[in-house]
């Protein structure tokens, strides 16, 4: 097999893998080490309080939690609307169901009533039907949960009309929504609709500011004074609670102001990555709608996993998302270089 200079591999390396790889900025950098801190547990840390504000304005809730990771901000947005024996309905695919270690059975105690969907969009007649009765030999259904953009599809946008329909439903039944968001700014650079007109489809809602945005740590969960009030005893039990996160919040604020505004060059570069590996054969893209790429391995012999190690040799790091297929994102960190690069790891990993 060919492959690029070794010099240059370990000199260099194109990592698609995440957004979450992303380093903090200079200016990011610079108001962690200026950050004005409290001890946010006893008296408040004025940072992450104006962190909490500011993403509760772009939300349009009335507060916020931080939180250091999405799937804890996911599970205390969760973990404030059911009880033990709940059952939730949530898309068979979603995050908070397939990627955060059991946590809904095993922090909350509730089962799920899973349904398919069209990349995440769940059809509000079968989320009526999933509705359990008023009945003794029923679990009670404590809660419906969405997710946009959707990961699993690649990074598809759920449109809005249709969260709107699941929303009129879910409250047409008095259940709540919560809304996973860990990458919501990236569906509102794609789509154009304001984060807040998608937040209002729901009761809370979780963004991440150390995918796309490119903070070190961090994400949120949002949603009314009531909500929060249980938030929070939800967040300590789970030790979420931090003390000088001014630090960490600092660099958020940079994420939330600046990161967003960067988003549609990523979803551009993956665009161009989609039509790079189209162009090989015995590989297939969709068109990406943000900064997911999924991309099939359709050459007899060649699995997504192999075809990873081989890249790895080359210079280049990107996950398989199941044994057919490669999820690559674009983020920050990467660009046209690192494109050209994979153009050349991919033609030597095809080699043989």
């Amino acid at each position: 097999m060919s492959s690029i200079d070794p010099q240059r591999r370990s000199d260099f390396r194109s990592d698609f893998r995440s957004d979450t790889v992303t380093r903090p900025t200079p200016a990011m950098r610079r108001a962690m080490a200026d950050a004005e801190v409290g001890d946010d547990v006893l008296d408040g840390d004025p940072t992450v309080r104006a962190l909490e504000a500011r993403t509760a304005e772009l939300l349009g809730k009335e507060g916020a939690l931080f939180c250091p990771s999405g799937t804890m901000a996911n599970q205390v947005g969760i973990g404030a609307w059911v009880r033990p024996g709940d059952e939730v309905i949530v898309e068979h695919t979603a995050h908070v169901l397939s990627y955060e270690g059991g946590a809904l059975g095993f922090l909350h105690g509730v089962q799920t009533k899973t349904l398919t969907s069209d990349g995440g969009a769940l059809d509000p007649d079968e989320v009526r039907a999933a509705v359990r009765p008023d009945f003794i030999h029923c679990p009670p259904t404590g809660l419906v949960c969405v997710e946009q953009s959707h990961m699993s599809s690649g990074g598809r946008v759920v449109p809005l009309a249709n969260l709107e329909a699941v929303s009129t439903v879910a409250r047409e039944l008095s259940l709540p929504v919560h809304l996973d968001g860990a990458r919501l700014f990236n569906a509102v650079a794609a789509s154009g609709v304001a984060a807040e007109r998608y937040a209002a489809c729901a009761d809370s809602v979780q963004v991440c500011l150390s995918k796309g945005l490119g903070a070190p740590v961090g994400s949120l969960v949002a949603g009314s004074n009531d909500f929060l009030l249980r938030a929070r005893v939800v967040r300590k039990r789970l030790g979420g609670w931090m003390r000088q996160a001014g630090i960490l919040a600092a660099a958020g604020l940079i994420a939330l102001e600046e990161g967003r505004e960067r988003l549609a060059e990523d979803h551009a570069l993956a665009k161009a990555l989609a039509q790079l590996a189209n162009e090989r054969e015995g590989l297939a893209a969709g068109l990406p709608e943000t900064n997911l790429v999924l991309v099939r391995v359709e050459r007899p012999g060649l699995d997504a996993p192999t075809l990873v190690g081989r890249l790895a040799e080359n210079g280049v790091d990107v996950m398989a998302l199941s044994p057919e297929t490669l999820r690559f994102v674009t983020h920050r960190d990467v660009g046209p270089p690192d494109l050209e690069r994979l153009g050349l790891a991919l033609d030597a990993a095809l080699a043989t």
